[in-house]
């Protein structure tokens, strides 16, 4: 399959400067990516992975990607603008003995062969992209009746809790950032699926506690849109200072559980 190369700049626009690739180091080592928990449930609901075509949309460090090998996919695809953050998952991939393709281009025009795979997975990227284009860009590189999951894992930012207060930090600093405040659910990702003509459109969520020690946590939050995907490095610094500073007064200790939430929507491509 040739690699080729989309300009990106209508995503960038919309995007308001978000660049993940600023930050492709600390995406690497720092962004926890989807449990075993979370592939296992989708095998139990008959979404097929060992012997999938598969295909992830914004695939990052290709967390989802590596699983989905590891799981043995027979193909698979990650797709994403950023080739810093692709070049960090290649290694990641190499360090995990599998392969992984990735593919520099968007998730609305990937350039893939049509009806060529059995699953496509968007996992913790959705709202980045133009839904009805993506939507049918996975229809058409679908096979009819092939499988497509778009799933977050998402903190809550419980009242008390360490993402509250982190938020509060990230808004002072980016006044930009506007992805706060959620509660993990996207019901709005059903109709989109629905629209774009999926059927047996379902839906699955649960709670889980993901460790992180403080160091950790500061690199997570500097591999956030709000932070190192969108500031300058003098910003970035100062934001971390501030962070460390609030981490050690409200939250002492080097262990943090911090609740997420994971949400997928399923359906299958129109046949």
């Amino acid at each position: 399959m040739d690699r080729r190369h989309f300009d990106p700049t209508p995503r960038a626009r919309q995007m308001q400067g978000v660049d993940f690739g600023q930050t492709a180091s600390d995406y690497a080592r720092y962004r926890a990516g989807f449990p075993d928990s979370f592939f296992t449930k989708l095998e139990t609901l008959g979404v097929p992975v060992r012997g999938a075509r598969a295909v992830d949309l914004g695939t990052g460090t290709g967390a989802v990607a590596r699983e989905l090998a590891v799981r043995g996919a027979s193909t698979v695809v990650g797709v994403d603008p950023a080739e810093a953050i692709t070049r960090e998952a290649q290694v990641l991939d190499r360090a995990a003995g599998v392969h992984v393709e990735y593919v520099s281009t968007t998730a609305e025009s990937t350039w893939l062969p049509s009806r060529s795979f059995d699953l496509v997975v968007a996992g913790q990227c959705w709202w980045w992209f133009e839904s009805a284009s993506a939507v049918r860009e996975a229809s058409r590189i679908l096979i009819p009746g092939g499988h497509l999951v778009i799933a977050s894992l998402d903190w809550l930012p419980l009242p008390g809790s360490v993402p509250a207060a982190t938020e509060r930090l990230i808004r002072k600093a980016n006044p930009r950032w506007t992805l706060y405040g959620g509660n993990g659910r996207h019901p709005g990702w059903i109709e989109e699926v629905r629209q774009g003509g999926f059927s047996e459109v379902r839906t699955f969520e649960y709670d889980l506690q993901i460790p992180y020690s403080a160091v950790a946590w500061r690199g997570r939050i500097r591999a956030s849109a709000g932070i190192g995907a969108s500031l300058s490095p003098h910003e970035v610094e100062e934001f971390d200072n501030a962070h460390a500073r609030l981490l050690a007064k409200q939250f002492p200790g080097d262990s943090l559980n911090v609740l997420h939430r994971i949400y997928a929507v399923l359906g299958l491509a129109p046949r």
